[in-house]
């Protein structure tokens, strides 16, 4: 069974920076992508970017230029570093192994957690004050 396990976030200021880093276990296959999800609260499941298996990467258009993503894929591993936080990028941010091909339009959904896309870890919260 997979399980992934975030660590990192926190609070910063706005323009500052912010890490978050994912650990998996178990075996990942090549056809998921590894990604982070954020939801802020009251609103939807957004994917902020995700990363093939021979590292393609996307990123919705708000954090681009901000955020990136890397991973080290032998040791399921992925990190988002965070750069010029906006006062809109607080959410508790997900890390995910995904389908991406499986992902609604529009790459949102209600909750991050549901069934059927993939593997989710738990969860970190990323606060920004402004």
């Amino acid at each position: 069974e997979v399980q992934l396990v975030e660590s990192g976030g926190g609070s910063v200021a706005a323009g500052g920076s912010l890490s978050v880093s994912c650990t998996a276990s178990g075996v990942i296959s090549d056809d998921f992508d590894m990604a982070w999800f954020r939801q802020p609260p009251g609103d939807e499941c957004e994917l902020v970017t995700s990363i093939s298996s021979y590292g393609a990467t996307y990123y919705v258009d708000s954090v681009k230029g901000r955020f990136t993503i890397t991973q080290d894929r032998p040791k399921n591993s992925v990190d988002l570093e965070m750069n010029k936080l906006h006062p809109e990028d607080p959410a508790v941010y997900y890390c995910a192994a995904i389908l991406l091909r499986s992902l609604p339009v529009g790459r949102r959904m209600a909750s991050c957690g549901e069934k059927g896309f993939g593997y989710w870890g738990r969860g970190t919260q990323v606060t920004v004050s402004s």
